[in-house]
């Protein structure tokens, strides 16, 4: 019996499930994660219709029981102190419940990979798909730096009030008999009782520079994308993707304008324009080298940078904007006093400066300037600072790089504004590049393939130079009408 579905809009977020296929050692079959059923006719039905899907491959590591591991020796990592939370809102931290421990792999676990590397699909020529350059398989990684005497793995708690226990580190296709003789050389996991063996799985995907920056394919109206489907790996990754993708189909519907973040306010927009500009040969993941604007894409700034987007979603209520406001306002303010606030150069104030390793003062200085000085921190300054006002923790961070890092900041600042002119330059919509004369052949067929939406975007494109940008301007100046 076939069920129908009637709907304006459409996001495809197969996961790892479309095509799934499972390799442990010589067995292989067709299965979604954890042996969940795949979607195998939605593949066939994407294909039948022109989407360009490819064969990417990731892989999760074995879970193995708590109580079966000697902790006793293993390195400890705990968790921050005092927690950082996720989001501004939350003003109770909690508290650290478990902890991560580090052990290493040696010579013996290395010799049973390499008596076994046959048995890898992955060798054995059985996996197609590519897999992640930046979280190989543990097997990739013995046949990749032999030269390593060991390998660093984690061993997580999968949650607080589970047996299962995540070695993270140690993703392997490997047969179940070998994984489990490979645990065994590790310190720890000696006795270890695997609960679930590592797996590699092969996936279907689509070519990313299909979409818009909307992530809505550009041949298929209404029809969006999300997650590992567009190429990237990683949840984190694939969170954002859902959230733009589904901001998107809803404003489709709903008549409103598109939703696009940039690379200049989100590591979300960085990583949208990479997948929709650059495309992904091989599983992306968002690091925050590939972000240019990593100076002003900072954790304590995220509010700043994207708050105001949120209340225009109506994702933010009208209390937790103000609280924003209120703190946006708190940090102006105490800027504002320490430009103000002159320190005469009495014996305490060169005590504290000599302390900290920094030159004593003569005559009278700015806090500010004061603040500046590397070896001095807000919190140092507390003693000679009597007019210091009452504030959270978070506008004293902010307060203290936006002070430290003035110049700096300052500087990417004005990259981002030659970058916004770029963006404000809209190219044509479904145009033939080809008609442009001096375009190099090969840009010819990247900006007809991207079709990007500004002069911004194109700049981006791989194969794109410089002289063929000043060609695309020269154009446009020329056909303004056509713009």
């Amino acid at each position: 019996m076939l069920a129908v579905y009637f709907c304006k809009t459409v996001v495809v977020a197969t996961g790892t499930y479309l095509g799934g296929r499972i390799y442990v050692g010589e067995v292989s079959y067709e299965s979604g994660p954890d042996g969940t059923f795949p979607a195998t006719k939605l593949g066939k039905s994407l294909k039948d219709i022109g989407l360009p899907l490819r064969r990417f491959k990731t892989g999760t590591p074995a879970r193995v029981l708590r109580r079966s591991i000697d902790f006793s020796e293993l390195e400890v990592q705990k968790g921050d102190e005092p927690p950082e939370p996720f989001s501004y809102e939350t003003e109770s931290l909690g508290e650290n419940k478990v902890d991560c421990h580090i052990s290493y792999t040696n010579d013996e676990t290395k010799k049973i990979i390499l008596e076994n590397i046959h048995r890898s699909p992955l060798y054995a020529g059985r996996i197609e798909g590519v897999g992640p350059r930046y979280c190989p398989s543990f097997e990739d990684k013995i046949m990749r730096f032999k030269d390593k005497p060991r390998h660093q793995l984690f061993i997580e708690p999968c949650g607080e009030n589970t047996e299962e226990m995540y070695l993270q580190g140690m993703s392997s296709s490997l047969p179940e008999e070998v994984q489990l003789k490979f645990y065994h050389t590790i310190k720890g996991l000696e006795n270890c009782v695997m609960m679930r063996p590592a797996y590699a799985i092969e996936y279907d995907c689509v070519d990313p520079t299909a979409m818009n920056p909307t992530l809505e394919f550009k041949d298929f109206p209404n029809l969006f994308g999300a997650g590992q489907f567009n190429g990237s790996s990683g949840y984190e990754e694939a969170a954002a993707q859902g959230f733009v993708a589904g901001v998107n189909a809803a404003h489709k519907v709903l008549g409103r304008e598109p939703f696009i973040l940039t690379r200049a306010n989100s590591y979300i927009g960085t990583l949208v324009d990479d997948l929709v500009t650059k495309g992904a040969n091989e599983p992306y993941r968002m690091m925050t080298s590939r972000s240019e604007y990593r100076l002003v894409l900072r954790q304590d700034n995220a509010d700043v940078r994207l708050t105001p987007t949120g209340y225009q979603l109506g994702l933010i209520s009208g209390e937790r904007w103000q609280k924003f406001l209120k703190k946006q306002e708190d940090k102006k303010r105490e800027i504002k006093r320490l430009k103000e606030t002159v320190i005469s150069p009495t014996e305490e104030v060169n005590r504290i400066l000599v302390s900290r390793e920094t030159s004593e003062i003569t005559t009278g200085i700015r806090l500010i300037e004061l603040m500046k000085r590397p070896q001095l921190d807000y919190e140092c300054l507390a003693p000679i600072d009597v007019d210091r006002p009452q504030l959270d923790r978070n506008v004293i961070e902010q307060v203290q790089i936006e002070i430290k890092y003035e110049g700096y900041i300052q500087k990417q600042l004005r990259q981002v504004e030659q970058v916004r002119k770029l963006e404000d330059k809209h190219l044509p919509k479904n145009f033939d590049y080809r008609e442009i004369k001096g375009l190099r052949l090969e840009a010819q067929e990247k900006l007809n393939k991207i079709q990007p939406l500004n002069i911004g975007q194109a700049s981006r494109i791989s194969g794109v130079s410089p002289a063929d940008i000043s060609v695309l301007l020269i154009w446009m100046a020329a056909n303004k009408e056509r713009q």
